[in-house]
């Protein structure tokens, strides 16, 4: 299993967009399997030429999006499938629903407006 990271100098996304994003699909996708072990930020900041900074960016919105996870020493993971990113992906919900109610959208309003936001986050 080998990580295999693509980036454009000429596009107008930053790279550690364009890294969070490929790590994160790969992740996903299941092409980087749960349990493994990613480059050290040195390490792969050096393999593609960014700065550490760029990478360590990258790692700490993939961490907090619940992709990855850091142990310490040990370094740092592809994270178990769910988990974070569900539990974040029900609290907002949940917060939306609360603030939607409190707002006077009908059930169906509120559900309208999200399927929007879904519809314009996703391109479609």
């Amino acid at each position: 299993m080998t990580l295999t990271i693509a980036l454009d100098p000429d596009s107008a996304t930053a790279p550690y967009e364009q890294l969070r994003a490929q790590l994160s699909e790969q992740a996903r996708s299941g092409a980087l399997p749960v349990g493994f072990r990613l480059p050290t930020v040195r390490g792969l900041a050096e393999e593609l030429g960014l700065a550490a900074n760029t990478v360590a960016k990258a790692y700490r919105a993939l961490e907090a999006d619940g992709v990855i996870e850091t142990r310490g020493r040990n370094g740092t993971f592809v994270a178990a499938a769910g988990g974070a990113a569900e539990r974040k992906a029900a609290t907002a919900a949940q917060d939306y629903a609360e603030q939607a109610r409190r707002l006077g959208l009908s059930r169906a309003e509120a559900l309208s407006r999200a399927e929007d936001a879904v519809r314009a986050a996703y391109g479609g």
